[in-house]
């Protein structure tokens, strides 16, 4: 008789052939014994088993194998009619499970009607063994399916979607059993409450803490553990704390639960704390407690802290793995300390341990960050050697580098024999020609990006809007913006509205990007501390007042103001907005301070005139041990100088290179030009300038100039402007200047050789030109204007101020201007806005800013001071060269500017 055999799918063996899912029967012939032991399963139609016997051979099968083999005997016991006791059917799938052979778990559950009675647990088996076997989908199918479920039901659900990493299926699940009415048991919560962590779901975890303390399930170490580690992932650790003391017993991962979320939340005084206790109750840290600590002292860049760390662990006879020396290198890099971070990656290599790829990449953007090529040719060598070149993470570190360091070539290379590429090799590579400029070929690899399988993300088109900004090119970085979500079906997120609202300010658009900031939230994107830092500079004048207290609100609401940075440039805005007493405040209520917060409000202090404040404010800086940096001497020489403090600025210039090794810069050298300029030493500020170890530049020239024109030293003020003009010889208002010095000096001037271009520039008088606002409404205003509502009232009115100031303020005789001198027809544009803002409101105003093109004049600085004497207002009045606040008849600027 013809022999038919039937071979099933093996894990050990390959198929050969495939039973289909909703086969039921097998013809078997020839022998009357079935061998267990047997790939061929023969089985006569003659002669029958007894089905205790079959019984057995299938649990022998279980132990033994082969597995196919159990498909055919079941399918005798179909023929006989006899039935299969679930234990058996149970043990056949669990081997499944235990040999990974979803085909044959699959013809089992195609005959699970042979089962003598199917409950519950045989039905939880099934679910077990889909899930298992890494098929979930069909696992859902059979629970959803099941008429009747259990504890171990549900367990085995959650075990297989926690498996998968479905964190909120998991957690939905455990909403669902609860409805149910079954109640996770001690080893089933662990993991419902990680999976809460996982997808950030704190109120979940806080009720699984209720219910363990309800049914009493707190003496569980594995329970209270799994809570206490969502706590600190949440950063709750108030409730850490009152749950660690309760607990009666505390191991290893309790201790390192409690540190991990005080390093978390950076309180790392703290997480050392615990570490102390912990070994003082008789735990000995591990290796990953050591290295939870010594991470949290890189990332706060206390890397010496972590290296004193990383011997100690030695000397406790644990040895550092990659994960420590990784930490230790990516901390000194994040430093700066790149030569340390490489004598580290040296001292790593001798110790046995192999770098990882996040070793060699973190590296690698350490050499990124410095522009470090020699250093990242070192790198790209080592990761050549190690066999690690493929690797997708230490390519696109290549890339970045590559392209920071200018060497695009190198770049590409690295770019083109790539055997795999992600979005980030393809961000890199492009953000590398943005950065370089060449945004044609930026744009070119952006379009095949499109077609490949790594298509752009909103990172991509942020970096594209950004480098067609960087190149002026406005209207293609706007038509990006608009096609992001109709082209890349991709929202547009904050940072590609920070790219726009940044770009328009970079080109000097200040009105579109306050405008893109306003749409921003119109369409509900949630401003950033980037926004805040990109849209704040725009705010940086006396007409923008309004402006920042609103974006200081919109800051405030969303707990902006919390990162440091942010505070930070509000302290320096509101300054810069005439709101001096606004910086203080912010500056008083930040619980930490860096050098920044500090240099800020000195700086404020001193475009206010406010000299005794930066000076108090510089001695408490010194008294509670911050070092002074490049910018602080800066702003406090010229403080010194604006207090009339000669001798304490001579001294703060001499400690700059003496005490804090700083090479003076040409920002001190001005400030000391005009420390002497405003005591009337112009031999010392001219002398100053003939030993600077460096060509003085416009600005250091300018100085000299304004102290010559301040104390009538024409002749000085000849030699000053003709340097600018060597420097400059476009600048009209220095060849108006060097006119009028030399005409008062009673000499005639013939200027130097132009072009005609540069004749016609030289021959145009500046023309004078403010803003003020008022009533939300700006005004714009310009030298001998007539057009204004009611200008023979402003006339009629600035006559009778004027016989006024001539009362009240004394001339002191000629001095050389910006502007040309007044007459009846061109009345300068500050007066014209102090009379609109007088006599066209009801009341006089109480505060006025203004915003002026150039340089006041010693007449229109009489008339303010007199202005805000007689009618007892404040008025702030930024020209092209100081921030002027007059008060009570005074100005800040001590009439120097």
């Amino acid at each position: 008789m013809e022999q038919n055999l039937i071979v099933l799918h093996s894990k050990s063996r390959p198929p050969l052939s495939l039973l289909p899912h909703n086969s039921i029967q097998f013809e078997c012939f020839t022998s009357t014994r079935v061998y267990a032991n047997s790939i061929n399963v023969s089985v006569t139609k003659r002669s029958h088993s007894h089905p205790k016997l079959l019984d057995a051979q299938l649990n022998q099968l279980c132990i033994n194998g082969p597995l196919n083999e159990a498909v055919a005997i079941l399918d005798s016991m179909a023929q006989q009619g006899s039935k299969v006791r679930p234990f058996t059917y149970m043990n056949l799938l669990q081997s499944c499970i235990d040999n990974d052979c979803i085909w044959v778990g699959r013809e089992l559950h195609a005959r699970i009607g042979l089962v003598g009675k199917v409950n519950p647990f045989v039905e939880t088996k099934l679910v077990s063994m889909y899930a298992k076997c890494g098929y979930l989908k069909e696992a859902w199918k059979v629970f959803d399916e099941m008429r009747e479920r259990n504890l171990f039901t549900w367990s085995a659900m959650i075990g297989a979607c926690c498996r998968d990493h479905r964190w909120e299926e998991v957690v939905n699940l455990f909403h669902d059993m609860m409805h149910d009415g079954f109640l996770p048991d001690e080893f089933l919560i662990p993991k419902i409450v990680q999976a809460c962590g996982k997808c950030w779901d704190f109120e979940t975890g806080k009720l699984i803490h209720s219910l363990v303390i309800r049914c009493g399930m707190c003496t569980s170490l594995r329970v209270n553990n799994s809570i206490l580690a969502v706590y600190a992932k949440y950063g709750e650790m108030t409730c850490a704390k009152k749950l660690f003391k309760s607990m009666d017993e505390r191991d290893i991962v309790a201790w390192n639960a409690m540190i991990t979320g005080f390093c978390q939340k950076g309180e790392i005084e703290i997480a050392q704390k615990y570490f102390d206790v912990m070994q003082e109750e008789g735990i000995e840290p591990s290796l990953v407690t050591w290295n939870i600590l010594i991470a949290c002292y890189n990332q706060l860049g206390h890397c010496d802290i972590a290296m004193d760390l990383m011997r100690k662990m030695e000397s406790f006879g644990i040895t550092p793995d990659v994960y420590t020396w990784t930490s230790m290198i990516s901390g000194f890099a994040q430093k700066g300390w790149i030569y340390c971070a490489f004598d580290l990656l040296k001292e790593m290599f001798l110790a046995g341990v192999e770098p990882s790829d996040i070793t060699i990449a973190s590296a690698a953007s350490a050499c990124a960050s410095l522009k470090s090529l020699h250093m990242g040719l070192e790198i790209h060598c080592i990761a050549v050697k190690m066999g690690l070149v493929d690797n997708v993470l230490i390519g696109n570190s290549l890339i970045d580098m590559y392209s920071k360091c200018g060497n695009l070539e190198d770049a590409q290379r690295i770019f083109d024999m790539m055997l795999e590429r992600d979005v980030y090799s393809w961000n890199s590579i492009i953000g590398g020609y943005i950065q370089a400029g060449f945004c044609s070929k930026a744009h070119e690899l952006f379009m095949e990006m499109q077609e490949s399988d790594s298509p752009p993300n909103v990172v991509t088109w942020n970096v594209m809007m950004t480098g067609y900004m960087q190149q002026g090119d406005e209207d293609q970085a706007f038509d990006l913006f608009q096609r992001i979500e109709k082209d890349g079906k991709i929202k547009p997120n904050a940072a590609s509205w920070n790219s726009l609202i940044s770009g328009y300010l970079q080109i000097g658009q200040k009105d579109k990007a306050l405008q893109m900031f306003r749409q921003m939230q119109s369409f509900h994107i949630a401003p950033n501390p980037v926004t805040m830092l990109s849209i704040l500079p725009a705010c940086a004048n006396l007409l923008a007042g309004k402006k920042v207290k609103e974006i200081h609100c919109c800051a405030l609401r969303r707990n902006l103001v919390s990162e440091l940075s942010v505070s930070n440039i509000f302290i320096d805005t509101y300054a810069k907005s005439g709101n001096i007493s606004y910086s203080r405040s912010i500056f008083d209520e930040l619980s930490t301070k860096d050098i920044i917060s500090w240099n800020s409000l000195i700086a404020g202090y001193v475009l206010h005139g406010c000299s005794e404040s930066a000076v108090d404010l510089f001695d408490q800086m010194r008294k509670e041990g911050l070092h002074p940096r490049r910018g602080t001497f800066a702003s406090i020489i010229s403080a010194y100088g604006h207090a009339g403090m000669v001798n304490e600025g001579k001294k703060a210039f001499s400690s700059l290179s003496e005490e804090f090794h700083i090479i003076p810069g040409v920002e001190h050298y001005i400030a000391m030009v005009n420390l002497f300029g405003r005591s009337g030493k112009l031999a010392e500020a001219l002398e100053i300038i003939q030993n600077m170890p460096f060509e003085p530049n416009t600005f250091v020239w300018v100085a000299l100039l304004t102290a010559s024109r301040i104390h009538r030293n024409f002749g000085l003020a000849i030699l000053a402007g003709e340097r600018i003009l060597e420097l400059e010889p476009g600048n009209t208002i220095t060849y108006h200047l060097l006119s009028q010095a030399y005409s008062l000096c009673g000499k005639s001037w013939e200027a130097p050789q132009l072009t005609k271009l540069g004749k016609e520039k030289a021959i145009r008088k500046p023309v004078g030109q403010c803003w003020m606002e008022r009533e939300n409404l700006v005004y714009t205003f310009v030298v001998g204007d007539q057009s204004k509502t009611y200008s023979d009232k402003l006339h009629s009115w600035l006559k009778r101020v004027a016989v006024n100031v001539k009362a009240h303020i004394s001339d002191n005789g000629l001095c050389i201007e910006e502007e040309e001198r007044e007459n009846s027809s061109s009345v300068h544009s500050e007066k014209l806005a102090f009379a609109f803002a007088f006599i066209g409101s009801h009341r006089p105003p109480q505060v006025l800013r203004i915003i002026k093109k150039l340089r006041m004049c010693k007449d229109c600085h009489d008339t303010a001071k007199y202005l805000s004497l007689a009618h007892g207002c404040e008025i702030y009045l930024s020209d092209s060269n100081c921030l002027h606040h007059f008060k009570g008849g005074h100005c800040s600027c001590r009439d120097y500017w």
